[in-house]
């Protein structure tokens, strides 16, 4: 209904706005120059924008510590968030994003105003919020080579297509044609880990006398770092002689929670620009970009771990060589796995015995897998811009861009191969490609007493999700399957070629855009688009926009819109398990993710996917107090229905299971539960955005304080098949409010910043108490001080900074830690504590 009337008072007012509109406007045509995203009008301020926008210069960008985008970002708008994601499977290696507390896949990312591909990562443990989340790797961009980047904080699906339904992340690269800047930074924690480094580079040059090419480049590594104590059940063992396995990351313990370690980091952009003539331009932009990620899983005991020393009943897995050959079995069975550890004369019992096998041999104080992968992200874009010579703009171009996920393990086995087992697999390969042509257009129509901007356009977009089998060790069924041990890597099933395969999704768009200055005071926008998928049908969205200038000091604004997000490929399709710790035990289970259309999740309530419909709502004002003081206020309210996301976790049951694996679904053999991708719940998110600027005169210097502010609340409206901790993740898991306070000084040659950032509470839910009642637990508020002094010498500059220089660590909190962790993984700031860095900047 909210849709269908919305709708109408669009097309309404703006028919009560335009007079009689020529009839030549169906030849007129278009482009998209985007100056503040949001708009396809020539450039205009920020303040003159109908819908909120942010933009983030290049030197707020980099005056941080972080080296990635999407920290440096987090950094400096309130609602955008991203965290590390420990032991969180292939989430670890392409971190989720959210803004306004959406997942990252209701956030569109734009690399100069074009579409950019998404990730090719699922996150399937993607903390609650981001739980089956597919979004664009916006780590790839290196920071150096930003000119700019563009927040657009409002729905938008019906100007730039699916996804834009909490904004819109614009990347502006720079384009100067002079000028060669390098970058050198290194920092590390103060408990001594997470050492990083970085190399960054930028040069412009005249491309001919009427073009330009900037190229950028970055190099940096990582080490991990790691905040834990010994799990208690490792302690155990420790204390009863067990030879332990110890993790690399960490001090001696099983189990490691931190930041992974990143090695071979490359970040490579070219931005190229060309005059052909008076009227027309030539342009290409491109990207290239690698990285290794390792990162570590859960401790896998060597008396209880299922399918692996553990039968799943307390019963010891004791591996019959001869029975696997066909013959009669020899060893021992039903021995009690709770009878004892197997280290000394227990142990060599086993090891004397050629015919008998525990893994105990292999792995004796049991094992950590090392998960991690080798991350390639590209994109090229090109096109022609220009005007015709009856005044129409347009802009013609294509873009084609693949992210990749090659993923290995190690410090594994697949326990049913026994001891032939390697302990380092390739489980396969995760492939997004998406290709895109547009034409875009743009002209100025004189009315009676306004120019109306009148934009339409074309788009065709393909989009491919591709899986790739993993090396056959990864996924095999071996001889000692019958004998109660798992199939696949442990941890991280290897794909098989049953699973494998390429799945693509194409679509077609039209639109059409007006906006003008009907008055002096009022602006009136109006958007609508038109796609058609072949996968489910078509969609239509509409935005209405409108800035009233009340007085000169004080604006107005408002928008309203329709949007959608369509499914990907990859979560239509997709089959794999996770190994996830139930909360506040420890227990490690396994989780299936099975195709929507499967049968197993069929029985379940599973269908094809549909899209996510969004009702979008803005108000706002603009406020110049004085020359010095500028205040924005926005109010927003985001209704969502039909969202995609993962299911709770289903009980599978021994004939589920013996299906899957004769499907060959990776893992199944040790699958416990199973969830699938639905469209199963409704929500609503209510907010309000603050910010304010003020310039001064200070201490011989000019100063600039900000000051911005988010306060979000999501409720779960309906919903049939979520977890409760899952809805309770959506709804309080992310503090509802945030603010920021910076004050840059600059006097002389030195530039000193301060940044205060805080976050209120939050809560987390890890399972029921004795009484079977929600066991609820409220993360305390977090803040931290960032500093920096930057001195001048002309060609080079020295910058010494430190993020959360009072060394502040989130409140422990024991009941919402387990297996070896000291404070709550989802800590909004962190749990690294404080980070110090020095940076030079040199002028060539």
């Amino acid at each position: 209904m909210f849709r269908t009337k919305i709708g109408s008072l669009a097309i309404s007012l703006s028919l009560l706005t335009l007079p009689v509109i020529p009839s030549f406007i169906a030849a007129a045509d278009e482009i998209e120059e985007v100056v503040a995203v949001g708009t396809r009008r020539d450039a205009r301020s920020v303040g003159d924008s109908p819908a909120p926008v942010d933009v983030i210069s290049g030197s707020d960008i980099k005056n941080q510590g972080a080296v990635d985008v999407d920290y440096m970002i987090r950094t400096l708008v309130p609602s955008f968030n991203v965290n590390t994601q420990p032991i969180s499977d292939a989430a670890t290696l392409i971190r989720p994003a959210n803004l306004r507390g959406l997942p990252p896949d209701n956030m569109l990312v734009l690399l100069n105003g074009k579409r950019r591909h998404r990730g090719s990562v699922i996150s399937f443990l993607g903390g609650g919020i981001a739980d089956g989340a597919q979004g664009p790797d916006i780590s790839a961009i290196p920071s150096i080579a930003l000119k700019k980047v563009e927040v657009l904080r409002d729905g938008a699906a019906a100007q730039y297509g699916s996804d834009a339904i909490a904004g819109i992340l614009n990347f502006v690269l720079n384009d100067s044609a002079e000028g060669t800047r390098l970058e050198i930074k290194q920092g590390e924690y103060s408990d001594g880990d997470g050492e990083t480094w970085r190399i960054a580079a930028n040069a412009g040059m005249p491309f001919t006398d009427d073009g330009y090419a900037n190229f950028s480049m970055e190099i940096q590594e990582q080490d991990p770092t790691a905040r834990s104590a010994q799990r208690g059940d490792a302690a155990s063992l420790k204390a009863a002689g067990v030879p332990v396995w110890e993790h690399p990351f960490g001090n001696g313990e099983a189990q490691v929670w931190g930041s992974p370690k990143v090695s071979d980091d490359y970040k490579f952009t070219a931005n190229i620009g060309l005059d052909l003539d008076d009227s027309k331009k030539f342009y290409l932009f491109s990207n290239y970009a690698e990285k290794n990620v390792l990162g570590g899983f859960f401790f896998r005991n060597p008396n209880n771990r299922t399918g692996v020393y553990d039968d799943g009943s307390d019963i010891r897995l004791i591996a019959d060589a001869g029975q696997a050959a066909g013959g009669a079995r020899t060893c021992a069975s039903n021995v009690d796995a709770k009878a004892g550890n197997l280290v000394g004369a227990a142990l060599a019992a086993y090891t004397n015995d050629a015919n008998c096998f525990v893994f105990n041999e292999l792995f004796p104080g049991g094992f950590t897998p090392s998960f991690g992968g080798d991350v390639t992200d590209w994109s090229i874009a090109s096109g022609v811009s220009g005007t015709t010579d009856g005044g129409t703009e347009y802009d013609i171009s294509v873009h084609v861009g693949e992210n990749r996920s090659d993923f290995y393990i190690e410090n594994t086995v697949n326990p049913s191969l026994g001891p032939q087992s390697p302990t380092q697999f390739n489980p396969g390969s995760y492939i997004q490609l998406e290709k895109n042509f547009n034409m875009d257009f743009v002209r100025s129509i004189p009315m009676q007493s306004f120019d109306l901007s009148f934009a339409y356009g074309f788009e065709w977009r393909e989009e491919q999700f591709e899986i790739i089998n993993g090396d056959v060790a990864s996924f095999t069924t071996g001889p000692y399957f019958n004998q109660g041990f798992g199939i696949g890597s442990n941890g991280f099933a290897g794909f098989t070629p049953d699973i494998a395969g390429v799945w693509d999704q194409q679509n077609y768009a039209i639109y059409l855009d007006f906006e003008g200055d009907v008055t002096e005071n009022l602006v009136l926008g109006l958007a609508t688009r038109f796609e058609d998928f072949d996968t489910f049908g078509t969609t239509t969205n509409t935005k209405f926009s409108a800035l009233w200038r009340a007085t000169d000091s004080l604006k107005f604004r408002t928008t309203v819109s329709t949007g959608f997000r369509a499914p990907t490929p990859g979560q239509s399709n997709v089959s794999n398990v996770t190994t996830a710790s139930i909360s506040g035990t420890g227990e490690l289970v396994q989780q299936g993710t099975l195709s929507p259309t499967n049968p197993i999740a069929v029985t379940a309530g599973g269908a094809a996917l549909q899209p996510e419909e969004s009702d979008n709502l803005s108000f706002g004002l603009v406020w110049d107090v004085t020359d010095a003081l500028n205040v924005t206020i926005d109010a927003y309210e985001i209704e969502i229905t039909d969202r995609i996301a993962l299911t709770g976790n289903f009980s599978l049951s021994d004939a589920q299971r013996a299906a899957l694996v004769a499907a060959k679904v990776p893992g199944a053999s040790d699958m416990q539960t199973f969830r699938f991708f639905t469209n199963d719940f409704d929500t609503t998110t209510d907010g309000i955005d603050v910010v304010a600027t003020y310039s001064t005169e200070l201490m011989g210097g000019v100063t600039d304080f900000t000051f911005v502010y988010n306060e979000t609340d999501t409720e779960v409206d309906r919903s049939t098949l979520l977890s409760a901790s899952r809805i309770n993740a959506l709804e309080a898991l992310l503090p509802e409010s945030r603010w920021n306070l910076s004050a840059v000084h600059n006097v002389g040659d030195w530039t000193i910043l301060a940044r205060y950032m805080y976050v209120g509470e939050s809560e987390y839910y890890y399972g029921l108490n004795d009484l079977g009642n929600p066991d609820i637990t409220t993360l305390d508020d977090q803040s931290q001080l960032d500093l920096e002094f930057t001195r001048d010498f002309g060609n080079y500059q020295i910058t010494l900074g430190a993020e959360n220089i009072t060394d502040e660590y989130p409140e422990k909190d024991t009941g919402v830690t387990c297996c070896g962790a000291i404070y709550p993984e989802f800590a909004p700031l962190g749990f690294m504590g404080a980070f110090y860095y020095l940076r030079v900047g040199i002028d060539l």
